[in-house]
């Protein structure tokens, strides 16, 4: 490899390494523990992108339609989310989140952001060290939403 490619691989190492680690922390923030994370993204999708079908949602979450379905099954029965049938097309059937599901993904959003906020005013960064962050959060962001 070449010095750039170098740079490329081991930036791709650690910024991968570290990201799973922060994800894999920040998910033991929840607000209802009985929640698995798969079905938390279905729920937070909802929240984010409003009444999808089935295979918009699988779609969403790079899972298969039969695979979403069980999801939406557990999910309806836990009161997060509902079944709408469409008004134009009697043969589509939305999901849609419920109050109970927007409230679960707020109290998660909450309280992972303070966990974050907790991890970084421990660590007593720098305001310049804070804008760094920030900046490589935008980044970060680009690369996820390729």
């Amino acid at each position: 490899m070449t010095e750039p490619d170098d740079l490329l691989h081991d930036t791709a190492t650690d910024l991968r390494m570290a990201t799973f680690r922060l994800a894999r922390r920040l998910r033991r923030e929840r607000a209802n523990d009985g929640l698995s994370d798969a079905h938390f993204a279905v729920v937070a999708n909802l929240h984010k992108h409003g009444r999808l079908a089935v295979g918009e949602l699988a779609q969403h979450e790079r899972v298969s339609a039969p695979t979403m379905s069980n999801s939406v099954d557990a999910l309806v029965e836990a009161g997060l989310v509902v079944r709408v049938p469409s008004e134009d097309d009697r043969r589509r059937v939305y999901i849609e989140i419920t109050d109970a599901g927007t409230q679960i993904v707020a109290a998660t959003v909450q309280k992972r952001d303070a966990a974050l906020a907790d991890a970084l005013a421990e660590l007593d960064f720098s305001d310049k060290e804070l804008r760094t962050l920030g900046e490589a959060a935008a980044l970060m962001r680009k690369v996820a939403e390729r």
